[in-house]
């Protein structure tokens, strides 16, 4: 019988602490200046996730993808097939994302190759 009061005194006492709502398992801050240069021309970008927005044109959709692969910038391309032209296109980027710095270049051999290993993160 002490078991049962004993349980019955915890439940009230549980019952009138006030909800505290669970954290959100949104998508990790981030602040990433996004740079594409083919020859001479180089354009760029400031992506902001967490909320998703900048100048990226594709803010949101960038943000998810860079969530989906847990903040890494180049990924193995799914059935996407590019052509060999050789047409270099850099891409960079710096900033943060979540708690770590990032700082990322790297040369593609060309546009189809970047846009399949980075999705829409350097689509601008």
């Amino acid at each position: 019988m002490p078991h049962l009061v004993h349980a019955v005194l915890t439940g009230a006492a549980l019952a009138l602490l006030p909800a505290v709502p669970a954290a959100a398992a949104g998508p990790a801050a981030a602040e990433l200046r996004l740079s594409v240069q083919r020859g001479a021309d180089v354009r760029t970008v400031v992506l902001r996730c967490g909320p998703a927005g900048g100048t990226h044109p594709q803010a949101a959709r960038a943000c998810a993808e860079l969530a989906r692969g847990a903040g890494r910038l180049d990924r193995p391309s799914d059935g996407v097939f590019c052509t060999m032209d050789y047409a270099p296109v850099t891409a960079t980027a710096h900033g943060r994302y979540g708690r770590g710095s990032v700082r990322f270049v790297k040369e593609y051999s060309n546009a189809c190759v970047m846009r399949a290993r980075t999705g829409t993160l350097f689509a601008f």
